[in-house]
């Protein structure tokens, strides 16, 4: 008798033969580490930009979609600096561009994961139904995925696309998940005296106990979800 591969091992052999994807996964996990260092050493040079016009709004706007979308900064750091340089006038700018982000975020996944699930099916046909299940009806587990605060925003876009969940839905039902942890940081941002006295305020107590909460509901709301799903099945 053939012993199945395990779905890890297959894992491995998609990485190794897909090395565009496995390079991805890579810069998403790190490129946000690096790109708060960066940000944490020249913050200074955000002092001189001001956000008073519509041009300078739309610039904005733009220059946080790309940075968030293609995962150069986390979206609990860009809403700390927004919050702590420009302050409320500018959060709507925010939101709108974490909608872009999303879109951008998605995109980059959806191509580098183009035939992912074709080959997990292949491999795993078993899985197929639970999975295809799932996504028909995935406000759960987006909604549940955004509001995790140890969950990257840039590597569950690309959890998303390679599961192949509609970016509408993610849209809709990520954006309410992604509020919680913005407005945290955002406020956080706004309430300090220094952009370094900002950053470590996101260490306090009272944010922890936050992070703390959003924490064990998401782990509970993805569990609920699977489950669910699974009995329906």
């Amino acid at each position: 008798m053939t012993k199945k591969d395990s779905i890890f091992k297959d894992l491995g052999s998609y990485f190794r033969s897909h090395s565009i994807t496995m390079l991805g996964w890579i810069w998403v996990s790190f490129a946000p580490l690096l790109g708060t260092l960066l940000l944490s050493t020249h913050y200074q040079d955000l002092e001189q930009i001001t956000v008073l016009g519509v041009g300078e709004q739309i610039l904005l706007i733009l220059i946080l979609s790309l940075l968030v979308g293609l995962a150069f900064l986390p979206t609990t750091f860009a809403a700390l600096a927004s919050g702590f340089f420009w302050g409320w006038p500018v959060f709507p700018h925010l939101v709108i561009a974490y909608l872009f982000a999303n879109v951008l975020g998605y995109s980059l996944g959806k191509w580098l994961h183009a035939d992912f699930r074709t080959i997990l099916y292949a491999r795993h046909p078993n899985l197929q139904q639970e999975i295809e299940k799932r996504i028909e009806q995935p406000a759960g587990l987006v909604f549940f995925v955004r509001i995790s605060p140890v969950i990257p925003f840039a590597i569950s876009n690309f959890l998303f696309a390679s599961l192949g969940i509609p970016l509408s839905k993610i849209i809709r039902y990520g954006l309410p998940g992604m509020l919680p942890r913005t407005i945290l940081a955002f406020a956080s941002g706004m309430a300090a005296q220094s952009f370094l006295e900002a950053k470590a305020s996101l260490k306090d107590p009272q944010d922890w106990l936050v992070l703390g909460l959003l924490l064990v509901g998401s782990v509970w709301g993805i569990w609920y979800f699977w489950n669910k799903k699974k009995a329906e099945a």
